[in-house]
């Protein structure tokens, strides 16, 4: 692949003729912004499947983050993260099984080439299952259906490699979609992440980001939803959590056996 051009293209394209929204730590748990980027710049590659929107690792590095922080991203596509960091004064390393830029390493987020409790803060935007194809790489998580035991405990051993690099009292976040395909059971991906992270880490609250693809646009896309009675992804979840060593992880307060009624 050619990372070079790659690089050199996306390295600061020209301001759009759209106004992008002022950037600003939201304060309610419902994030909406009109754009992928934020100022005259860049950050990341609008056309990469499955791109980060910018102004959410803006507002968690602003919240969670120090400047000259070290910040991971094992699953760093285009490279959104690594651009918030350079803009904010942050130290990012981003890591890909299929790297897009020079600039993101490569390697698998089930082992992350980093020291325990090297990184003060880890973010990831992780596959949800195979709605897009990925990289085609064949470890790559994207790969695994969200309705098999795989694709769980892959990423039961992405979060265990996030709790290991952070340091103790620092902060994760994980921003990830639910999936639904017609004909097949609905995955609810955003609520099983979390229980899986709750196991090790302390959650500390959940975010609703509203999803503004462009896809989500397409009248017949609508229309369709309503002949086939179900809905479109409408939202994505951002999960927010803390490493606290000195405290009890999460334990379910229902008895295995128990049922709901």
């Amino acid at each position: 692949m050619l990372y070079s051009a790659r690089l050199e293209e996306h390295t600061r394209k020209p301001t759009p003729r759209w106004k992008r929204a002022q950037l600003e730590v939201q304060t309610t748990t419902l994030w909406d912004y009109p754009s992928q980027h934020y100022g005259g710049g860049a950050q990341g590659d609008k056309d990469y499947k499955g791109v980060t929107p910018a102004y959410v690792i803006w507002n968690l590095l602003e919240r969670y983050t120090r400047e000259n922080d070290v910040v991971v991203d094992p699953f760093c596509g285009s490279g959104t993260t690594l651009d918030v960091c350079q803009d904010m004064g942050r130290k990012g390393i981003g890591f890909d099984i299929a790297p897009y830029r020079e600039d993101v390493q490569q390697a698998d987020a089930r082992k992350l080439p980093l020291e325990n409790d090297s990184a003060d803060f880890v973010f990831m935007d992780p596959p949800y299952s195979t709605h897009l194809e990925y990289s085609g790489h064949p470890q790559c998580i994207g790969e695994l259906d969200s309705r098999e035991p795989a694709y769980y405990e892959a990423m039961d051993r992405v979060i265990t490699e996030a709790f290991r690099v952070l340091k103790d009292r620092r902060y994760f976040a994980f921003y990830v979609s639910d999936s639904f395909k017609r004909g097949k059971p609905f995955s609810p991906i955003g609520f099983d992440l979390m229980q899986l992270a709750r196991r090790r880490f302390h959650l500390v609250d959940i975010v609703s980001v509203t999803r503004n693809n462009r896809t989500l646009k397409r009248r017949n896309w609508h229309d369709a939803a309503v002949d086939g009675n179900y809905f479109l992804r409408g939202f994505n979840y951002l999960m927010i959590f803390k490493k606290e060593l000195g405290k009890q992880p999460f334990v379910s307060p229902l008895p295995p056996d128990s049922r709901l009624h």
